[in-house]
């Protein structure tokens, strides 16, 4: 299902594969103010990082936003920071008087969230970028590429796909809808599907697996089925052209939401690799001749688009538990 993917955040990836391709300045300035109204939302470091040298004044207000929600979030952490350490102490202390459940549960508490919130601090304050800084999950958001008004465009989408016209509470009644089944494809999705298409680019995902299923046994009598998380990679090493459809949502006449765009990623029956680490979904890896017309859907036979689908790169997924 991809529940976790590491994608391609900075523009020059999308230009290295499609030279035509522009960042929707807009829209990323429109996202980024989002953000400032709603810290809720989920970026992916790397995706800030290509605005770390701005070379036009609305490029200089991204980074301005940017700047302003890291600060925030460094006060945020750091506030955190000085009341776990002082609820550690305290309990500590009462510690040495008299053994008590309160104490107990306060510094164990606290012996947890102050490497926690050490580890997000060392995270906003890093500049170089490592590879976790690029992974999103469902309701992150991600750059995607899509073909507008004859343009090639790369704008910031969420990772969890409101169909238009469907109501916002789709969003926790339908929690799956970053993964859009190519066998539900032409049903569910039938409005994005020979519609709106898009791809993300993407270095490898990540997939929740029974340990059972991935040791091939049965469970043992008594036993709790236990998830991991694999790593999967193409090998040879590349990046991948991943197959999506998206939607921007548009709110009702009366309503004070802001509209949305948001994107699922196309799957499929996964590859005998796949399914044999115990997973049942794999995302679609487009053939970069098939890109344009992926990206154009429009007046397209529906049998064509299938034929693309179909028509896939095949590389070998390599997989390994997820540090």
């Amino acid at each position: 299902m991809c529940f976790s993917a590491e994608v391609r955040a900075d523009h020059g990836a999308f230009l290295r594969l499609f030279p035509k391709s522009k960042l929707s300045i807009e829209e990323f300035f429109k996202a980024y103010w989002k953000r400032k109204l709603n810290p809720m939302l989920l970026f992916p470091k790397a995706m800030d990082a290509q605005f770390a040298h701005p070379t036009t004044e609305r490029e200089q207000e991204i980074k301005a936003l940017i700047d302003e929600f890291n600060a925030a979030q460094v006060m945020k952490y750091e506030q955190t920071l000085f009341k776990q350490r002082a609820r550690l102490v305290a309990a500590e202390r009462l510690l040495q008087e008299k053994e008590t459940k309160q104490a107990l549960n306060d510094k164990r508490i606290a012996s947890e969230k102050i490497p926690w919130a050490m580890s997000k601090l060392e995270d906003l304050k890093r500049v170089e970028l490592k590879p976790r800084d690029s992974r999103i999950f469902p309701g992150w958001y991600a750059p995607v590429l899509i073909v507008e008004n004859g343009e090639w465009v790369i704008k910031p989408m969420r990772y969890l796909c409101r169909p238009e016209g469907k109501p916002a509470f789709y969003d926790t009644k339908y929690p799956g809808l970053y993964n859009a089944r190519r066998d539900n494809i032409r049903k569910f999705w039938k409005g994005q599907f020979g519609h709106t298409h898009g791809l993300m680019i993407v270095n490898g995902f990540f997939e929740n697996v029974k340990r059972h299923n991935l040791e091939h046994r049965e469970l043992r009598p008594g036993e709790v089925p236990e998830n991991v998380i694999l790593e999967f990679r193409p090998r040879p090493t590349q990046d991948m052209l991943i197959a999506c459809v998206y939607s921007h949502w548009t709110p009702p006449a009366g309503s004070d939401e802001d509209d949305l765009w948001s994107f699922a990623a196309v799957t499929d029956e996964p590859p005998p690799e796949v399914a044999d680490a115990g997973h049942d979904r794999c995302i679609i890896q487009l053939r970069h001749e098939n890109a344009e017309a992926w990206l154009t859907p429009q007046g397209r036979p529906l049998e064509q688009l299938d034929e693309i689908l179909e028509d896939k790169e095949r590389p070998y997924y390599e997989h390994r538990m997820a540090a």
